[in-house]
């Protein structure tokens, strides 16, 4: 799944390739690696909260 800072990094390498400006290039995979990050945290926390739902809910029966 794309989130918006992967898709925005990879608008901004592209602008980058085109236009020559190795920089700009470099930003966007930044911006890219940072959309993955981002994305991995949100999954582990999802995970992790998920996990303890489960933990309370079989304490509770």
């Amino acid at each position: 799944m794309t989130n918006k800072d992967e898709l925005k990094g990879k608008i901004t390498e592209t602008k980058g390739k085109v236009t020559g400006d190795e920089s700009e290039e470099l930003k966007g995979k930044l911006q890219q690696e940072y959309g993955k990050a981002k994305e991995k945290a949100e999954e582990a926390i999802d995970e992790a909260s998920k996990k303890v739902n489960e933990f309370f809910d079989k304490k509770d029966k």
